[in-house]
């Protein structure tokens, strides 16, 4: 089975039955909190270790996480370690996220600069993608110094590079046109 499918599938299964339960604000809060910690590079490698037995990684998991999260994700945990999908938990939890989100009307946007932008054009940019997509937003904002200037907009499945170095690229790209045609 793919991949994505095995995540979508956990993931909606979790989200169908906190929604049933009256739970999904205090499930999307579990979510984050094991997305933060399935980074950390101890976790990454128990969820991926083929040498620890599934009971074990379950003790484990119940000490690290059991008395932060709700019975019903634990539950969850539970049944990816018990199936050998363990791995795909960090995923699991990125769906879940991004279902809730779409579940509660607010659009996932990206702005990548090369420096950091001030509140106000923050607000402003938020302001106007919720005006276009008549939705609520979640700007994350990303610095990359590498753009040179400009920004980059990601609102979903839409993209906007304004970067100084997609300009640049463009640039050269027409100038290796046109040396090769002038010859």
């Amino acid at each position: 089975m793919n991949n994505s499918r095995i995540s979508v599938r956990y993931s909606r299964a979790l989200f169908e039955s906190a929604l049933e339960k009256k739970m999904l604000d205090k499930v999307y809060n579990d979510m984050i909190f094991i997305s933060e910690v399935c980074i950390l590079p101890d976790m990454k490698e128990l969820l991926t270790s083929p040498i620890i037995v599934p009971s074990k990684k379950t003790a484990i998991l119940h000490k690290i996480i059991g008395n932060n999260i709700q019975n019903i994700t634990l539950s969850l945990i539970d049944l990816l370690v018990q199936n050998g999908r363990e791995s795909f938990l960090p995923a699991v939890a990125r769906v879940f996220i991004h279902q809730t989100k779409e579940h509660n009307g607010i659009t996932e946007s990206v702005l990548t600069t090369a420096v950091k932008v001030d509140n106000k054009i923050k607000k402003q940019i938020v302001d106007l993608v919720s005006g276009i997509f008549k939705t609520k937003v979640d700007l994350k904002e990303i610095v990359d110094k590498e753009i040179i200037g400009g920004f980059i907009l990601r609102i979903e499945d839409n993209y906007i590079d304004a970067s100084i170095k997609n300009k640049l690229r463009k640039i050269e790209k027409e100038l290796k046109g046109r040396s090769l045609t002038a010859g």
